[in-house]
């Protein structure tokens, strides 16, 4: 019995210290995820990045860090352009885009510099989305195209973290995202 509880406080002390140290990606430092930085301007998830983006992919075995060619899109997770550019989504600036990282949902979210979107270029889409944020999370159909396509988009899913759709009985963030989601449709691109 005394050997019995002598092993129980050892794993139990084994345990606690692991527990204190734990981190969800495995180590004490962050992944070093495999990414690629353009040579050229080019297209990615039907977006047209300039030289310099930042692509960065999932984990996956024996490979991380800087790679020297683009991997596949079914593996990127961000797209991050040059310090100083931006792409036009939407009739805004934006400077970077993630992959939603819950993979049960089929989206991203885009993040824009409002400081770059001159007075006549503004929208009502555009002020809704500076009004809460600098970050919209948008759900999609078809994962392969992040560019402005209202015809893929299917929701506004959150403005930052004051408007979300995850709290469907809050009426005050529901009726938010769905301005925002209807502002967005009337957005004209050409």
């Amino acid at each position: 019995m005394k050997i019995l509880k002598s092993f129980s406080s050892l794993v139990a002390l084994v345990l606690t210290g692991c527990v204190g140290n734990m981190n969800p990606t495995g180590g004490n430092s962050s992944p070093d995820y495999p990414y690629f930085i353009t040579t050229e301007p080019m297209m990615v998830k039907k977006i047209m990045v300039p030289k310099g983006t930042k692509l960065t992919y999932d984990e996956h075995f024996f490979v991380s860090g800087e790679q020297s060619h683009k991997m596949s899109e079914k593996r990127l997770t961000t797209i991050k352009l040059p310090e100083g550019q931006f792409i036009n989504w939407g009739g805004v600036p934006v400077y970077e885009i993630y992959k939603f990282f819950n993979s049960e949902m089929r989206g991203y979210s885009v993040y824009a510099d409002f400081s770059k979107l001159s007075a006549d270029k503004k929208t009502k889409f555009s002020e809704l989305w500076q009004s809460c944020s600098n970050d919209i999370g948008i759900t999609i159909k078809n994962e392969d195209d992040w560019s402005f396509n209202k015809e893929n988009i299917a929701d506004v899913e959150s403005c930052s973290v004051l408007y979300q759709r995850y709290f469907k009985d809050d009426a005050k963030q529901q009726g938010f995202l769905n301005e925002m989601l209807t502002e967005l449709r009337k957005v004209n691109t050409k």
